[in-house]
């Protein structure tokens, strides 16, 4: 009798799984860029194309730099897209008080990072799981949102704000892109060279062992959900400043994208591990689909289903890379 033998899989097979797992986001990217480009032709790869799923990528970049230190804690805030409401409403409407574009971009963020705070004191001292914390303050900051204006947008007309968070430009650069590039560029920067992101994986590995170590856990996650409430402000301010208003439907379908972006761009679900570039990519990866199923010419339906597929088939995709590795 022959008894079949099992053989571990070898450095190249582990190293190729790897490989995989990293590169998911840039591979998705380009299969749907060479798709789009061959099925729209000149009205897709025109520069104003390009240049308008950049920009419209912008808000998602922006929330997903934060997300991205969330999910590296193994957590979750499902509060991002009401928090962008609320902060565009309460910047537009202490704009109209002061007529100040700096008050009211400070008013905005600290109204994120406020959301963020009580979704960081609920988790680390009441010790509530974060799905369901952020679930109900997502219900809680929506309505808020709701009722601060009765229902009713609050126009932008400041030309500094609307400059500074929507329609200005340096040396040629819509600022939308300046904002993504700088936020990004910090995001990258903290994760990956400084010591506070260097926490925030040490928890996403092991809280235990981080708090053995002398990491202050806590502080550290509270922080991380403080961030991920002003980065989704901070989309709120640029939304208002390129759409010149504020309404409480921003931002309100914006979660699925980021959470996309984020891990298909190759952070963990469970934490530990996190690519603030691959987070980038998968940004534009969701706005280009976005833009070119709106050239495709798909009722908005349509474009939900087929968007979903592409997501489905996107993060199932890399999850299944790490399960692989």
């Amino acid at each position: 009798m022959t008894i079949a033998r099992t053989e571990a899989p070898t450095g190249k097979g582990v190293l190729l799984a790897r490989s995989w797992r990293d590169h998911v986001v840039y591979i998705g990217f380009v299969v749907v860029f060479a798709f789009f480009a061959i099925t729209q032709g000149p009205s897709f790869l025109s520069g104003t194309t390009l240049v308008n799923i950049v920009t419209q990528a912008t808000p998602i970049t922006i929330m997903a730099v934060g997300a991205v230190f969330v999910l590296s804690l193994g957590e979750i805030d499902l509060s991002i897209g009401s928090t962008v409401a609320l902060a565009a409403l309460t910047a537009a409407l202490a704009l109209q008080a002061t007529g100040a574009w700096w008050i009211a971009a400070l008013a905005g963020l600290a109204v994120g990072a406020a959301v963020g705070l009580v979704n960081g004191l609920f988790i680390t001292l009441v010790r509530l799981p974060s799905f369901l914390v952020t679930l109900a303050t997502m219900g809680l900051v929506a309505g808020l949102a709701q009722q601060v204006t009765n229902l009713q947008s609050v126009p932008v007309t400041d030309q500094a704000f609307g400059w500074i968070f929507g329609a200005g430009a340096v040396a040629g650069v819509p600022i939308l892109i300046v904002w993504s590039v700088v936020v990004a560029a910090i995001g990258w920067h903290v994760l990956r060279q400084r010591r506070f992101g260097a926490h925030v994986l040490a928890v996403g590995n092991n809280a235990s062992a981080a708090r053995v170590s002398g990491i202050r856990v806590t502080r550290v996650r509270i922080a991380v959900f403080m961030l991920s409430g002003a980065t989704a402000a901070l989309a709120g301010l640029l939304y208002a400043g390129r759409l010149a208003g504020a309404t409480y439907t921003l931002g309100t379908t914006d979660l699925m994208s980021v959470l996309a972006a984020v891990i298909v761009g190759g952070t963990a679900l469970t934490g530990g591990r996190a690519s603030m570039i691959g987070a980038v990519v998968g940004s534009l990866f969701m706005s280009m689909i976005n833009y070119g199923l709106l050239l495709a010419g798909l009722t908005v339906a349509q474009q939900e289903i087929v968007r979903g597929i592409i997501i489905l088939i996107a993060v199932s995709l890399s999850l299944r890379g790490k399960k692989g590795s």
